[in-house]
Order: C-alpha cells, then structure tokens, then sequence
C-alpha cells in the first residue's frame, strides 16, 4: 500500500504532515512512502532526510496524487477551500484521505470528497479517550498555539514581562489573564510564568483549578453556574446567551486589571462566545494586548478581526487563525507522530483495516463508499440518517 505526502498549498501553511523521522514507522510495517519534492522544505525538512529514510521521492504532486492509495495531509479541502479544488479532479473513488478537513463547518467540503468516491477521516474528530491520546492533533497543536500566542503578546506589549530590580529602580512584572484553561491555555499559562509574568486563569470548568494553580497561576472564580460545560468527547460545549452575559459582567473587571488577556474559548463547529466586549476594551490601561487564539471562529473579543492587528482605545488586538504553522519545525513533528500513529491504528497487514467497531475509526470517518457517514455530519447536511435509508430501500 502507498501512502502519499504532499506539499501544503493553503497559502501561508508551512507544516508538513509526515517528518522524515516517522517514515521508518510506516516501513516497517510494509507500507511504501511516496513523497512531493519539497513537501518538507517550508517546515525545514529536505528531501534527501526523506530518502535517507527509506520514503521514495516522486517526480511531482500529480503523481502523488493519483498513485497514492492513502493521503495524508495538513489540510484537506474543508480546511484549504480555494488551492484544494485544485486535487479534486485527481482523487479516485476508494481513495483515503486523512488530515484536517474542519467537518463540523466545512459540510459541503465533505460531501464533495464523498462525491468523489473518497474515504475521509478528519483527525479533529479523534476523541479523548486515553488511547487516542497520542493521535490527538488538537491538543498537539493547542500546545503550539498557546507557546507562541504568549510570544506574540509579549512582543506588542510595551512592557517586559518580568519583575526587575535595578539600578534604575523597580519594574513590575506585567499581569497576563488566561481565559480557558484547555490545552493552549496551559500552555500559555506555563509559557507566560516562564517569561516572569504574574498570571491567572479563569475557565467555566471549576475542576481546572488545580491544573491552573500547579502552573503557579492564580485560579480566577465566578460565581457562575456551568454544569455540563463539557462534550461526551472532552470537548467545551456552547453555553447559553445568558450564561455569557453574566460572565460577562463578571469578567469586566478582571480584563481592566491586566496587561495581557489571552482568550482561548472556541467551541468545535460553532461561532466562538464572545467574553470581551468593545466596553471592556475602553476600560484596559492604554499599551494593553489582547491575544485572540478564537479569531477564526468569530472570536472571544468583540473587536477581534480574523488574522489582523486591531488598535483600539489604545488596545492591541491579534487575531492569528494559524499560529502552529508559524512554528512548523516541531508543530510537524507533532503532527506527524499524530497523524501515523492514527494511520497505523487503522493498517492490518499491511492493508487498510476500517474496524467501525473501534470507537476512534468510528468517531473520525466521515465518508465512505460514496456516502457521508459520520452521523452528526450526515444531520448538519439534511441528509436522512443512515440506518433510516437503510431501512427505506429494504421495504
């Protein structure tokens, strides 16, 4: 079985689904590796380090294409809508493709490709259970997010981040505020500690409190009610408008206390809440920085505008939507040990195995045979509930 790396072509995107460093992972197990001539520059990766790993280079991405039995890839056409069309004509019915492909928003994407014949399995459906943890490309990429968003805020911030005493007198370590202790609000925890700042946390789940504070961040409590705020998968839920409002008033006051806010809050398929308002921004000390990892769902901050820099009332606000590939280095080799760990879960002797009885196969795939499969997907779109055609064409 051949499975295929190729070059990104989402403008901007530098990653590379597959490192040279995992190839060795997938011959062993009687797979041949076709791999696009500098499909691994932009994140640093030569060709030759693929070769040296026993990958074969193809002559151009056409070829990949069209004699790859498996696709792996960054961003599949849901998440690269304009350059991926152009691969469409060149996918073959029974041909298998993973990656990112933004199924809960991207429908029609996925419709598209199942139009095709194409089997898609979307990697942001891995669920969170223990043994898909190291398949888990969110909270890999999460972590990249939250590292470089608490960079990025300290570089706009006109302040230093940590306490200094010298010579010239006292300077005061900046106050950042995390909102959403997920996996980029950890880090970012962690990565803003690191750089000396005074840092707290606030998340709509009272049981992270102890992650938070082991971080050396102090835990900020509302007294708010959010039961349930969490997914059957792990993932944060939607709340209720009049859930937000109220966070809302609550919140005002720390936002005007800090230097930095990072917000964190984005919901799977959905517009992200919004936690900050133009008001609240009116109300931060001139040079403050607000770091918006929501922005390309909406969000957090009101005045966020997706991958620009907004000045208001004197407040820097950023709204990256790809911060991952701005470190494509190590944010493809987490990738790439996610990605072929995933792959050779579903590979039995050397053969695509699609056990629907594994719950990670299950929860992931999301076409098949001509069919969108994915039951929840399958519901965005309309479409009749399978088991429901099934019984229809039966009788």
């Amino acid at each position: 079985m051949i499975v295929g790396v190729v070059n990104e072509t989402f403008p901007g995107e530098n990653r590379v689904a597959v490192i040279p460093d995992s190839i060795p992972l997938l011959t062993k197990r009687s797979l041949e590796v076709l791999v696009e001539p500098g499909a691994g520059v932009a994140a640093g990766y030569l060709d030759e380090a693929y070769v040296q790993k026993g990958a074969k280079l193809a002559s151009d991405r056409s070829e990949v294409v069209a004699t790859a039995d498996v696709l792996l890839q960054v961003r599949c056409l849901g998440t690269n809508p304009e350059a991926g069309l152009a691969d469409l004509d060149s996918f073959r019915s029974g041909q298998v493709i993973i990656g990112q492909c933004d199924p809960l928003s991207a429908v029609d994407a996925c419709k598209t490709l199942a139009d095709r014949g194409v089997t898609l399995l979307a990697m942001e459906l891995v669920p969170r259970i223990t043994r898909a943890q190291s398949m888990d490309i969110l909270s890999s990429m999460a972590t990249v997010a939250g590292y470089k968003a608490v960079l990025l805020a300290a570089s706009h911030l006109p302040k230093m981040f940590p306490m200094f005493m010298t010579a010239a007198g006292t300077v005061a370590p900046a106050r950042v505020l995390i909102v959403g202790a997920g996996v980029a609000g950890l880090q970012a925890i962690a990565s803003a500690r690191r750089l000396g700042a005074v840092v707290s946390g606030y998340d709509i789940r009272p049981a992270v409190k102890e992650q938070v504070e082991s971080l050396g961040a102090k835990f900020v409590e509302m007294e708010l009610e959010a039961g349930g705020a969490e997914d059957k998968g792990g993932y944060a839920k939607e709340m209720g408008e009049d859930f937000y409002r109220k966070q809302r008033e609550l919140m005002a006051r720390r936002v005007a206390e800090n230097d930095v806010v990072i917000t964190t809050a984005a919901i799977p398929g959905k517009k992200s809440p919004v936690l900050v308002t133009a008001e609240m921004v009116m109300g931060m000390a001139l040079g403050s920085v607000i770091m918006d990892l929501a922005a390309e769902r909406g969000g957090n901050c009101e005045l966020t505008k997706a991958d620009e820099t907004v000045v208001a009332h004197g407040v820097t606000i950023l709204g990256p939507t790809d911060l991952p590939s701005s470190v494509p280095f190590h944010a493809s080799q987490m990738y790439s040990k996610n990605i072929c760990t995933f792959l050779l879960n579903v590979i039995k002797d050397g053969a695509l195995n699609l056990d629907t009885e594994d719950e990670i196969t299950r929860e992931t795939l999301v076409c098949r045979d001509g069919e969108v499969v994915h039951s929840r997907i399958r519901e965005l779109l309309q479409l009749t509930p399978l088991e429901t055609a099934a019984e229809g064409s039966e009788s």
